[in-house]
């Protein structure tokens, strides 16, 4: 079909593959692919361990690529699952063909005799890698926002869907299935239902998940560097921060009026508060090693320094409200409004995407790294690279502001 957009890289490989008449590669093209497959929902919470086959009028079982699936509705969820696992569970009571994007240009209805089963199988084993590559921007030309406000908000998760593997601008999100998406909610987060996610979302939104303690560093050094209007030598924020810490215990042992009257002096042990001073002095001191590795690798400029890690919680938020959607915890409407508010918040921070995302891997790499340099600060290295550099990257599209 001259002129038809593809939605991603998937359906368009398949596209091509059909148009040669190259069904070997079509296979192989579909092997690499999450093959998504509905579900009645209440179905599928009855029977979570489970994925069953309807047949359309056609005695053909319907699969979507990830470019072709439709708007998640609250009635119905899609599972994914390989072409090898398709191969493996098929029965000859199943329906007669496979039915791979239906009424799309890259359709094609597969028949599933033993032998169209078996080059299914040799197909799965033969492919490189199943689903989307991590590491890559992958974008839906079609389906997803690519510029604008909307398209902003999800540009703030992208690092994160470029390591998972995902479209950077699938607000209609399904992920990798119904309930994988609820196992990842779940073990990652705790969350369990409409409630939790709402709440998870807000203390994203609103950076009260990343360290307050990280963010005071910081923004002791940012007072510091606006006063000075130079950089900060590492010692003088040491010093800085820990005045600040033992004016606040000062303060703290001093009774206080306040509108609702005067509030009882609570003074802190000396070894509670020489033990925060000591913890602040080495995170300062971590912070500043991660920052000299950033420059050496071109994640910060040469004379450039983190402002904030409220970025980590940010980028999280982007992804989280459209993670609900995939769980059905959230509705697309409350999911748009979560990806608007994650870029406003963004934008209040920082001054580009570079800064940002500086501000990202910080909060990841003081999370989970432990200056190891290891694959938490590898990998969000390579997503920095990869959103900065890539032309087709929403870094490179969309403006910050």
């Amino acid at each position: 079909m001259d002129g038809w957009t593809a939605p991603s890289a998937i359906e368009r490989e398949l596209y091509e593959a059909k148009c040669r008449g190259d069904w070997a590669a079509y296979l192989a093209a579909l092997a690499r692919a999450r093959l998504y497959i509905a579900q009645p929902r209440a179905r599928a919470d009855a029977e979570p361990d489970s994925v069953r086959f309807y047949r359309n009028p056609h005695n053909a079982l319907v699969v979507h690529t990830a470019g072709t699936l439709p708007v998640p509705t609250p009635e119905t969820v899609y599972e994914s699952q390989s072409l090898g696992w398709f191969a493996k569970v098929w029965t000859p009571s199943d329906p007669a063909y496979l039915a791979v994007n239906p009424g799309t240009p890259c359709e094609a209805y597969l028949t599933t005799t033993p032998a169209d089963l078996a080059r299914w199988r040799a197909h799965f084993d033969a492919a490189p890698d199943y689903g989307l590559p991590s590491g890559a921007v992958h974008t839906l030309s079609i389906g997803g926002p690519l510029h604008g406000p909307v398209a902003h908000g999800l540009a703030v998760g992208a690092h994160l869907a470029v390591s998972n593997g995902e479209f950077w601008n699938s607000l209609a999100y399904h992920g990798n299935g119904y309930h994988r998406q609820r196992a990842r909610l779940l073990d990652s987060w705790d969350i369990t239902d409409h409630t939790t996610w709402r709440h998870t979302l807000e203390q994203l939104l609103t950076a009260r998940i990343v360290s307050p303690v990280w963010e005071y560093a910081l923004r002791v050094r940012r007072v510091l560097a606006s006063d000075f209007a130079g950089p900060v030598d590492v010692e003088h924020w040491r010093h800085a921060a820990e005045a600040g810490l033992r004016r606040s215990a000062e303060l703290s042992a001093e009774p206080q009026l306040t509108p609702d009257g005067v509030t009882i002096a609570q003074p802190r042990p000396t070894a509670e508060v020489e033990g925060e001073i000591a913890g602040v002095r080495r995170l300062i001191g971590r912070i500043n090693r991660y920052e000299q590795r950033f420059r050496a690798d071109g994640l910060l400029p040469e004379d450039g320094w983190v402002r904030s890690v409220e970025s980590w919680d940010h980028g999280r938020a982007s992804q989280m409200a459209r993670w609900g959607i995939g769980a059905r915890y959230g509705t697309l409407e409350e999911a748009e409004r979560g990806v608007l508010r994650a870029g406003e918040a963004a934008r209040r921070t920082y001054r580009s995407w570079e800064e940002f995302s500086a501000g990202y891997a910080l909060g990841r790499c003081l999370h989970f790294d432990e200056e190891a340099f290891g694959e938490w600060y590898t990998g969000a290295l390579a997503t920095h690279m990869a959103l900065t550099t890539d032309p087709g990257s929403p870094w490179r599209n969309i403006p910050w502001t």
